[in-house]
């Protein structure tokens, strides 16, 4: 009886290690601190932040990315989903550790994501950018499609490649490119 109690607490344990949302296993894949380097397009500033260490997200670091990766139209900050930011220190962990991971567009507001859907049909009215869970970016210096792959690898979300505009773009929604 007690090797049947031992095998069901063994069994219990390793269903509920397994149903980990990947961010956690993500987070805890690689041992030490993660880092990103970004530049944000339209502000002009970069930052380099150590956002996970010691087995944790840091909160002050969280909120600066928040900061760097606002809507540039009108200044609002929404927090960004952490899983997006291991995505993109997965992508730029592929490349020289001096690489800048280069901002497009990070979270938008409901009136930014407005008017950008009703200038272009390439904007989704309900943009994962509104809930801070998409980003689109470049890496100079390394081709667009090396990036593109490198994003397909980290199998997160969704992952779109847009040749004529120059970017990338990754989400947190449903693994799915285009």
């Amino acid at each position: 009886m007690n090797q049947r109690r031992s095998f069901l607490r063994s069994s219990a344990v390793l269903a509920s290690a397994l149903s980990v949302p990947a961010l956690a296993k993500a987070a805890t894949a690689v041992p030490g601190e993660r880092t990103l380097r970004l530049y944000n397009t339209h502000t002009g500033e970069s930052i380099r932040s150590v956002f996970w260490a010691e087995g944790q997200f840091i909160p002050e670091a969280l909120a600066d990315i928040n900061k760097l990766l606002r809507d540039h139209r009108n200044g609002k900050v929404a927090p960004i989903d952490p899983a997006l930011l291991v995505m993109l220190e997965q992508v730029s962990s592929k490349f020289s550790s001096n690489k800048v991971l280069h901002i497009i567009s990070g979270y938008r507001s409901p009136e930014t994501n407005k008017l950008l859907a009703e200038q272009s049909n390439g904007v989704a009215r309900h943009s994962m950018h509104l809930d801070g869970k998409a980003i689109d970016i470049r890496m100079p210096g390394t081709d667009l499609k090396q990036v593109h792959m490198a994003a397909l690898a980290v199998k997160g979300g969704g992952v779109g490649y847009y040749d004529k505009s120059q970017f990338v773009h990754m989400d947190t929604g449903r693994v799915r490119n285009w």
